[in-house]
């Protein structure tokens, strides 16, 4: 695997480089946009999805002195209209749980890729996730690991709420932060070497 010195990440997600890797992607550059990420009034789960990844898009395309592509990405949770946050306290992760228990939700991702020469293209994935009914003990159990902390939705699928998914319907890698089969196509559009 080599370093792409052609393409920056938009993002601090360890699990984005590591998703990357896997297709033989070294990001040249890091750069972290730190955008408001605060949802707008009555914004459904998709939209927001898709803004916030435009959003982080533009940011770093301003400061993008060497020409590279830029990649930005934004994942969220959601189910109906409701928006699920990034668990920050022990609170958010158990009221998000207990809204998900027994229920599917849908996890979306936009994905924005462009560059100076190249006008940015942002497409939207979504896969959809059903969760067990859980017990008041797998609750528990599953808050004292920390593993929901920053998460969206308050679950870390990679992790022990493994075992809370019943069904996924879509991108797998989607769910982890960047859906792999879409962001390979659109890299390969804007002329970068995939593996």
């Amino acid at each position: 695997m080599t370093q792409d010195q052609s393409l920056t990440l938009a993002s601090s997600s360890e699990r984005r480089l590591r998703l990357l890797a896997q297709i033989g992607v070294t990001p040249g550059s890091i750069v972290i946009p730190n955008i408001d990420e605060t949802p707008e009034r009555f914004e459904h789960p998709k939209r927001l999805a898709w803004r916030l990844a435009r959003r982080k898009y533009e940011k770093v395309a301003k400061t993008n002195e060497c020409n590279s592509v830029v990649l930005a990405a934004d994942t969220v949770v959601g189910r109906r209209n409701k928006i699920y946050p990034k668990a920050t306290t022990k609170a958010q992760a158990l009221d998000c749980l207990l809204s998900l228990s027994g229920h599917r939700h849908v996890v979306y991702t936009g994905v924005t890729i462009g560059s100076q020469r190249r006008r940015p293209k942002t497409i939207l994935v979504r896969t959809k996730v059903k969760f067990k009914r859980l017990s008041s003990n797998e609750i528990d159990r599953y808050l004292n690991t920390n593993e929901w902390h920053d998460r969206a939705g308050g679950y870390a699928i990679v992790g022990k709420a493994a075992m809370f998914v019943s069904r996924i319907e879509g991108s797998y890698s989607n769910i982890l932060g960047l859906p792999i089969f879409e962001t390979t196509i659109l890299l390969k559009r804007y002329g970068l070497h995939i593996l």
